[in-house]
């Protein structure tokens, strides 16, 4: 049969799309998960770091390495079960044991991961939850359950996948350091829809922590981005007036852009990233396919009344920044011309002191030239007298005539003579 050659990445890349199955999660249980991350050049990361830190905690269970290249990891460890992924900018952990503690989110549960491995975490906590599985109860228990574990105030809980489950939290971290979430499973659910939801609730609140980054950032260059559109309007209000020197204007306005457009690439990152991870939050809520729970509001209202205004907030402050670019970048071509208009009339003003000097050269060059065959026309007059003086005598002929009659062809042979160079050397 003939074949045909396949290219380098068809098995990897289709592999991929099943290469991070849910987990399979039978009520009760608990998942304990973390999320990790480098607090500055997050993308950028030296990656081996974050696979050596795996390595360290599977070794201390006798667990196998994953495979070299790897970016995620599902497996054995001890008497628990480890999902590790390895995304963008962050790593995340989620632990996985059967049962729960006798005390709801017991900060204990979180001692699954060893303390001074934690401590070697090549990178910081960006978010660390407690997921409590229990078979479903009762409405007036889960209300009972839901009330004593979460913040009434903020609480978010809503049935979702058609009942198969009910969600809570309050999106709040507790006394022990973590978010607190619960998911009330109904009977006969499979394992696999359980591990479902259970992951996209830790999604949700990664993706949404991660998002709110970009409002840290936003907020952080609001105060200097007011500073920066005062001097703007400052500069485009002064184009019109003609006591300042625009030049200099000109190089503050200079400053100004390049002071923004190193805040646009110290933030363009954050932004677009922010983008990116509200967009997957939104995609987390939806396949969770919400009902409205006994009157609670869902998680999707939650994040409409108090995630949408932060994500708002970053968009309007990304906006301002580009908009601001924009206007110095006209206000730069503004001032640029009224520099040029001034320069203009500055050289047309030379230019005509110097048509004006060269006009005085010019009468001063005639004057001279005049003065020179003055001059040069005496010396001949003289010279040809004192040559002509002994044949004049021999004719009876006066001195004094004799130079007078002199002077005129003297004089005239000396100017032909001048305008003769002259030409010459203006021809060359």
């Amino acid at each position: 049969m003939a074949t045909i050659e396949d290219h380098d990445l068809r098995y990897a890349l289709a592999n991929e799309l099943h290469a991070r199955p849910f987990p399979a999660l039978k009520a009760p249980c608990f998942a304990a998960y973390l999320a990790v991350k480098r607090p500055t050049d997050a993308a950028g990361r030296d990656r081996e770091a974050d696979v050596a830190h795996l390595h360290a905690l599977l070794d201390r269970f006798g667990a196998a390495h994953p495979p070299e290249g790897a970016n995620h990891f599902f497996g054995e460890i001890g008497k628990y079960r480890l999902k590790w992924e390895q995304h963008t900018e962050f790593v995340t952990y989620t632990i996985f044991g059967d049962r729960n503690a006798a005390r709801p989110f017991d900060p204990a549960v979180f001692d699954v991961f060893p303390a001074d491995w934690l401590a070697a975490a090549p990178g910081v906590r960006i978010t660390s939850a407690l997921i409590r599985v229990e078979e479903r109860p009762n409405d007036a228990a889960m209300h009972a359950k839901i009330d004593d574990w979460f913040v009434a105030e903020s609480v978010a809980a809503s049935s979702v996948l058609d009942d198969a489950a009910v969600i809570a939290g309050d999106f709040r971290i507790d006394a022990g350091g973590h978010m607190r979430f619960a998911v009330f499973v109904s009977p006969g659910i499979s394992e696999r829809r359980v591990g479902r939801i259970v992951q996209r609730v830790s999604e949700i609140e990664t993706y949404k922590t991660m998002s709110m980054l970009g409002l840290a950032r936003a907020r952080a260059i609001q105060g200097r981005l007011g500073e920066i559109e005062d001097e703007l309007s400052g500069m485009v209000s002064g184009l019109g007036r003609a006591d300042i020197s625009h030049e200099e204007e000109l190089r503050e306005l200079l400053q100004v852009s390049a002071e923004l457009e190193s805040l646009h690439a110290q933030t363009s990152f954050r932004f677009g990233a922010t983008a990116a991870y509200e967009a997957l939050v939104g995609d987390r809520v939806r396949v969770m396919r919400e009902e409205r729970w006994e009157g609670r509001q869902t998680w999707h209202e939650f994040m409409m009344r108090r995630f949408d205004p932060a994500m708002r907030t970053v968009k309007s402050v990304e906006r301002r920044l580009e908009a601001m670019a924009d206007r110095a970048m006209r206000a730069g071509d503004l001032l640029r011309t009224r520099v040029d208009v001034d320069r203009s009339g500055q050289s047309q003003k030379l230019l005509e002191s110097m048509d004006q000097r060269a006009q005085l050269q010019l009468r001063l060059q005639e004057t001279v030239e005049g003065l020179s065959v003055v001059a040069i026309s005496y010396y001949a007059v003289s010279l040809l007298g004192y040559l002509l003086a002994p044949l004049a005598g021999r004719f009876g002929i006066d001195k004094s005539w004799t130079t007078a009659g002199l002077v005129v062809p003297v004089v005239l042979a000396v100017w032909l003579f001048g305008r003769a160079v002259k030409k010459r050397l203006i021809h060359k």
